[in-house]
């Protein structure tokens, strides 16, 4: 707790997990691992049960913002292979119980930005796949992915060939038969990020994903970073429960996430997932007092 945070009021009994027993579900560790070009090209190629060849960058946390009029979208990590497809990751820990929406709405963000101005022929459009992992299953069939493409209803054989395909990753999936022992072995690894696990696999590209949990784990500055981003989260849940008990009510509390959202520079991407895993606003609601407040 910074001297700061009690110098305002904002003491908090809660304490933060260590840095060292995070694992790869967590979104810090998740982000800081993916931000190597290499952790994020096996993560890829595991998950894909393929080859995947990614140039030498990857973004981590971009935010895209097509208009100031519209919400912006947070993505976790970011990259592209050799024949120019889009591959963007997102780990989400908690079911919000609207991911199949915000998937197509990420994708339809991620589209507009992909065209220059001016571009007339949509044929230059790259390819997209969009990748979910959770450790919950959403779709409650037991497996561990659920591929998604634009197929005709009438004709099932017959496929929209559109370039984007959406992949939804179960951890904790049951046919087991279906996937290969490296990719088993990183469903374990995601929430269990530890050197017992690690070694249990003989999979290198698992490996190269540990040495650089390890390597964040074992940092100092990453220590420090991650304590900062957990004390912005106790400013901006104490500063909301100051306004809620001012006002004496829901909307209170609600009003004063918006406005320490606002005051701190956090995203109203941000904003809104805290007013839904907090106060179990509803995603509608959520956006209404977002257009009221923010």
């Amino acid at each position: 707790m910074t001297h700061e945070m009690i110098s305002q009021g904002f003491v908090s009994q809660e304490e933060p997990t260590r840095l060292e027993e995070l694992n790869l579900v967590d979104r810090f560790l998740f982000d800081e691992t993916m931000e190597s070009p290499q952790a994020y090209e096996a993560l890829v190629s595991i998950l894909l049960e393929n080859e995947v060849h990614l140039l030498n960058l990857t973004e981590t946390e971009k935010e895209l913002r097509i208009s100031p009029q519209l919400r912006s979208i947070r993505l976790d990590v970011v990259g592209m292979d050799e024949e120019g497809c889009i591959y963007y990751t997102e780990m989400q820990k908690t079911n919000p119980h609207n991911l199949a929406r915000r998937s197509r709405y990420y994708q339809a963000q991620v589209d507009v930005s992909l065209l220059e101005p001016g571009v007339v022929n949509f044929n230059q459009l790259q390819d997209a796949c969009f990748i979910l992992i959770a450790p919950f299953d959403m779709f409650g069939r037991g497996l561990y992915r659920y591929t998604f493409e634009g197929v005709c209803r009438e004709c099932p054989d017959l496929k929209l060939q559109d370039g984007a395909v959406r992949i939804f990753i179960n951890t904790k999936g049951t046919n087991r038969e279906d996937f290969s022992a490296e990719f088993l072995s990183l469903m374990d690894y995601i929430t269990e990020s530890t050197d017992a696990v690690a070694k249990k696999s003989r999979s290198e590209k698992l490996q190269l994903i540990h040495d650089r949990v390890t390597k964040i784990k074992q940092s100092e500055k990453m220590g420090v970073k991650y304590m900062q981003a957990w004390e912005e989260k106790v400013l901006i849940r104490e500063e909301a429960q100051r306004e809620g008990r001012k006002k004496g009510r829901k909307e209170g509390r609600v009003e004063g996430i918006i406005k320490a959202c606002k005051s701190l520079g956090t995203s109203w991407d941000t904003a809104r997932a805290m007013l839904i895993e907090k106060l179990a606003v509803e995603d509608g609601d959520a956006r209404k007092y977002l257009d009221l407040y923010w």
